[in-house]
């Protein structure tokens, strides 16, 4: 097993690995202690038989940098293959602001190819390479060096199966012809904005039970403010305050430290010094907020006119065509867009793209009357009217 430590080993394996049409890529990081992920091991391995074809590469060692990997990224002519690839590209992105062009995701194809919704890369290697994966290794402290030979194996096996698991899947897809629906799926992931947390908007992953106008704004300044200081500082939100304390803050409206170390839920160290007085401070700004500036609550979903029978109906039809397609229902659409249908929304995912070939247009006519289901012994058809 064969780890790069130096600039010069890294530049030397991705000049060969750019001989090649693929290269398989997986990450091993920590996110426990900060917002952002620190990157701590890359596995990467080239189609061959050569022992030195997967290697292991330590961001961590001394003097060593990464633009020889970033390069290979932007080589045209030759795809990244990572499976389940979004927190790898997030670090990435954070770390290098680039994503790896072209690049491939293993999950993505298997969901297209019939495997299941998020099919995980042990049950790939299983079903594909017909062997197993040791996981032993999974929650180790992959910061921690030197790294165990039993570590080792672990991370290399990522990136060694994925090679016939890309080579599978990717002959797949080209007999389907479903290649673009792939490529459909990955410019999300490769989009700046899956990756960008903005501050002013993480109000919005905060779950209440009140839509208050006055409520929500005191919630959005502490929200804004707990994500700039996690930010900032590199710590997990939950370092500065937990949700459940930002809703009872939300609700007592502290005006001084006095009333913070009253709080039931707030942290310790939030009591105090930089963070209490961001509390307050996002309090008060919230509590000042002029009318027309106040968050105003999403309430498509209560306001939306939802046919029951006509929802069921579509269940029906997804899961119909969904089968019969062999890929995975949640690709398509979630329960929550089906009921948008229901209630005569178009402007879902569904009724865009290579998801409108295999469900929407016959969603769209099943809507209008056009169309009816039948059974057919264990099938469902359609039957035009």
């Amino acid at each position: 097993m064969k780890t790069l430590t130096t600039t010069q080993e890294l530049a030397d394996f991705c000049e060969t690995a750019a001989q090649y049409p693929y290269v398989t890529v997986d990450t091993e990081f920590l996110r426990e202690r900060t917002y952002y992920s620190k990157l701590c091991l890359v596995q990467l391995a080239y189609p061959s038989d050569d022992p030195d074809s997967a290697v292991l590469v330590d961001p961590l060692a001394d003097g060593i940098s990464l633009d020889p990997l970033y390069q290979l990224f932007q080589n045209d002519t030759v795809v990244k293959v990572f499976h389940a690839a979004r927190q790898d590209l997030e670090i990435f992105w954070v770390e290098a602001g680039i994503f790896p062009t072209p690049m491939f995701d293993t999950q993505v194809a298997a969901m297209v190819c019939g495997f299941g919704e998020q099919v995980g890369y042990e049950t790939l290697v299983r079903k594909i390479c017909k062997e197993g994966v040791d996981k032993t290794s999974r929650f180790t402290d992959w910061s921690r060096r030197p790294l165990t030979d039993a570590q080792k194996t672990y991370a290399l096996a990522d990136v060694t199966h994925l090679r016939k698991i890309y080579e599978h899947l990717a002959t797949q897809l080209d007999k389907s012809r479903r290649s673009h629906w792939v490529a459909e799926e990955l410019r999300i992931l490769t989009n700046p904005a899956t990756y960008d947390i903005r501050p002013e908007d993480a109000w919005r992953r905060v779950k209440t039970r009140t839509n208050s106008a006055k409520f929500l704004a005191v919630v959005r300044e502490l929200a804004h403010f707990r994500e700039a200081h996690a930010q900032q500082n590199n710590v997990p939100r939950s370092r500065v305050f937990k949700d459940d304390a930002l809703i009872e803050m939300a609700s007592t409206k502290p005006k001084s430290m006095g009333d913070l170390g009253r709080s039931r839920l707030l942290l310790r160290e939030a009591r105090k010094g930089v963070i209490a007085d961001g509390i307050l401070a996002a309090v008060k700004r919230g509590m000042d907020c002029p009318p027309d500036q106040m968050p105003k609550p999403d309430n498509s979903r209560e306001n939306l006119k939802v046919n029951p029978a006509l929802a069921d109906l579509l269940r029906v039809l997804l899961k119909s065509k969904t089968e019969s397609a062999g890929v995975a229902a949640k690709l398509i659409a979630s329960s929550a867009e089906l009921d948008q249908i229901a209630a005569g929304e178009r402007d879902v995912p569904a009724m865009t793209g290579w998801r409108f070939e295999v469900f929407g247009e016959d969603a769209l006519k099943l809507c209008e009357g056009k169309i009816a289901l039948a059974a057919k012994g264990s099938a469902v058809e359609v039957v035009s009217l």
